[in-house]
């Protein structure tokens, strides 16, 4: 029995092993026995892209939506770099993936030599751990490290390098072509004085509120969260990547809290005598938004212990299984009695929404679209949101039901990714309705994906807000020196492009046709365009009125 195997077919064998189930990227000249060994596959779908970028932002959302490492590949050089920025989302996000570049023969590797790059070097500040392949012996072993630190504690971007000589050597018969075993995982319970403690905090407190973030999400902590929330009578308040988590219907949900400018939940939050924070990672939002004077008590309830951060102190840590602390904490404390200054503050933002609802001005403002996309997608269906002025929007004002249905980037927060992320996002749950959000300026930083949904007949809806501009800078400058500059742009017929890759394509042209237009692009059956002109005018508005709150 022929048991022969190079590196390249052995390392797409340990992908299977983990459930890898798709590879999104670009074939190079070093790296075709990979890709070769990748079409070979009967488990892997190779997805051919149209830029390394879309790659690496579909592998992120894979990652993100599944909590299994999502795999993108690349060539060298060019190639690699061109991973860079979606990896570094992925892993500023807190999203698995594993990014699979190709590299020189180890013989050029101390030469000067065409498209040669120190690649370990460039991915370290990017990755929770980047090696570079160079014995054929080692191919399982560092493939499962690898799968093992994306996914691991506080997941994130891991990366493996082959040089193009390593990946055609021949892998040992024996142990070295034995795959390694997937850890069936338990989880940790916390310490039962750290309950103790959290329970006695809760117990003493008047105004106790919960800010969630997205470690709940990743650790499927909702239903326990939404228990704890209904039987203690806690208000919540969640960070933008943590939308979803309780419903919005809930009476305790609070809304989101994120946006530059102090809001609602920050009213809240300074309101407060205790702060709960629940699976809150200070790179969604750094800590001096909410607790600048560092004046408020914390509990830290996670599975990972909290980052050292001057304006994140906590006065109780509780470290281990989300649900399960939640669970112990619920049994020792005291329900609370009705928050009434909380729930009217939330009964302002309410009806601040409500007032946009039959708003017919044209172009449409944020709010009336928003309020729109609310009733044409169902609870389970799925946004993601690019970067940008309309980012803010989503976050303050559509409304969630359930985790993982709104997508927002705001570890590093990159602009592009919500094009190919639909992609991946409709790959995954292809029964679902699938929004991708953007503005002009995001649109076109990935719009070459556009052809890549078309050829793999990915229908989802690319809602594309047009206002000419960056639209957040624009805000921002407006803020700060009440004037803009460097922000405006022209852009093409985004109908015509659409059409041109394929594509369906549909224009707003009042508030009235919105809903009539988004519905056919979703039962068109095929990946499809809208173009909306949107009144930014709102956004100076909104700055005039957060001003006002008290």
């Amino acid at each position: 029995m022929d048991n022969s195997m190079n590196v390249a077919e052995m390392l797409v064998k340990a992908l299977e092993h983990e459930g890898v189930k798709y590879a999104f990227g670009i074939p190079g000249e070093e790296n075709l026995d990979f890709v070769k060994a990748l079409c070979d596959s009967e488990q892997i779908k190779t997805v051919l892209v149209r830029h390394e970028q879309g790659a690496a932002f579909m592998a992120d959302v894979y990652g993100r939506l599944t909590g299994k490492a999502g795999v993108c590949f690349s060539t060298l050089g060019p190639g690699a770099t061109n991973l860079i920025t979606g990896v570094a989302d992925a892993n500023g996000d807190g999203a698995p993936l594993v990014a699979i570049t190709a590299q020189v023969t180890t013989e050029k590797m101390p030469l000067t030599s065409h498209q040669y790059l120190d690649l370990d070097t460039l991915f370290h500040p990017i990755t929770k751990r980047t090696k570079m392949l160079m014995s054929p012996a080692s191919v399982t072993e560092i493939t499962r490290l690898a799968f093992k630190y994306a996914e691991g504690d506080r997941p994130g971007a891991t990366h493996i390098c082959i040089p193009q000589d390593v990946a055609q050597m021949q892998v040992p018969e024996g142990a070295s072509q034995k795959l390694i075993k997937r850890p069936v995982l338990g989880y940790e319970r916390a310490d039962e004085d750290e309950i103790a403690e959290a329970s006695a905090e809760i117990n003493r407190a008047q105004h106790p509120v919960i800010l969630v973030g997205h470690g709940a999400v990743l650790a499927g902590a909702g239903k326990a969260l939404t228990e704890f929330v209904n039987r203690l009578h806690i208000p919540v308040i969640n960070t933008m990547m943590a939308k979803g988590i309780v419903s919005y219907k809930n009476p305790y949900y609070m809304c989101t809290l994120g946006i530059p400018w102090k809001d609602y939940p920050n009213i809240m939050l300074d309101k407060a005598d205790l702060v709960i924070c629940i699976g809150y990672d200070i790179v969604e939002l750094a800590p001096s938004k909410w607790n600048k004077d560092v004046c408020h008590r914390i509990i830290h309830i996670d599975e990972r212990i909290a980052d050292v951060n001057k304006h994140y102190q906590p006065d109780v840590d509780v470290v281990g299984d989300i649900s399960h602390s939640l669970e112990e904490i619920m049994l020792n404390c005291d329900v609370k009695a009705e928050p009434k200054e909380f729930l009217d503050l939330k009964k302002r933002f309410d009806s601040e929404l409500s007032e946009y609802e039959k708003d017919t001005s044209f172009p449409m403002k944020p709010q009336r679209i928003l309020f729109d996309v609310r009733k044409i997608l169902g609870p389970e269906d799925i946004v993601i949101s690019d970067v940008g002025a309309h980012k803010m929007w989503i976050s303050r004002y559509y409304n969630c039901y359930k985790p993982n249905t709104c997508l927002i980037s705001n570890g590093f927060a990159t602009m592009g990714i919500s094009l190919p992320g639909a992609i991946a996002a409709k790959m995954i749950y292809p029964e679902k309705r699938v929004l991708a959000i953007c503005g002009d300026g995001g649109f076109m930083m990935n719009v070459q994906e556009l052809e890549t949904a078309a050829r793999l007949n990915v229908a989802m809806v690319i809602l594309v807000l047009v206002d000419n501009s960056y639209g957040l800078i624009k805000w921002k400058e407006s803020t700060i020196f009440h004037e803009d500059f460097c922000v405006n742009f022209t852009n093409p017929d985004f109908v015509k492009l659409a059409e041109s890759m394929s594509c369906a394509g549909f224009r707003v042209d009042s508030a009235e046709s919105f809903i009539p237009v988004m519905d056919k692009a979703f039962q068109c059956g095929r990946p499809a365009v809208v173009e909306c002109p949107v009144d930014y005018a709102e956004n100076d508005k909104l700055t005039e009125h957060l001003k006002k709150l008290t």
